[in-house]
């Protein structure tokens, strides 16, 4: 179809004038918005730590599991490594509120590509998954919850500034 050249000028004109940062900067001037920005912001800030180290360990126990030769020493191994995680972070995480558990869940799955509801499936059974899954719904969050990097894209932004990519 033939646009008159006019016409083809003031719709490129209206596209290129609605771009992402100057829609950032007039929702900064929002209040409301500022002030549930800055918590994301502390949120993220406070949860990413505990998502890149699940990654690291769940790296280093899928690589130690992997050198184990029997199933017995590899469900002594995962329960060894349950136990020594429960104790070094269950303090801490007992302390995050609603907010921030769901974005530790979403997280751990940009970090290490797995749902959280499938790595403790996978490693604890289905009925411990099962348990966790209706915790978590209790609290209004989801284990079976994934990481977008285009609808999480405040998220993203966020990380990225903070040095911790």
């Amino acid at each position: 179809m033939y646009l008159p050249s006019a016409v083809a000028q003031v719709e490129l004109k209206d596209t290129l004038e609605y771009d992402i940062p100057t829609f950032i900067k007039e929702a900064k001037k929002d209040p409301e918005y500022e002030k549930k920005y800055q918590k994301l912001i502390r949120d993220v800030r406070k949860v990413l730590p505990y998502a890149k180290m699940a990654a690291f360990r769940f790296q280093l126990m899928e690589q130690n599991l992997n050198m184990l030769p029997t199933d017995k020493a590899k469900k002594q191994y995962l329960k060894r490594t349950e136990e020594s995680v429960k104790e070094q972070f269950v303090d801490d995480l007992m302390g995050l509120t609603v907010s921030q558990g769901k974005i530790l869940i979403k997280l751990i799955h940009r970090e290490t590509g797995k749902d959280t509801y499938t790595l403790l499936k996978t490693y604890r059974g289905n009925v411990t998954a099962w348990y966790w899954q209706g915790l978590a719904r209790v609290f209004t969050a989801d284990l079976k919850t994934e990481y977008n990097p285009v609808e999480d894209w405040q998220i993203e932004q966020i990380i990225k500034n903070s040095g911790y990519e």
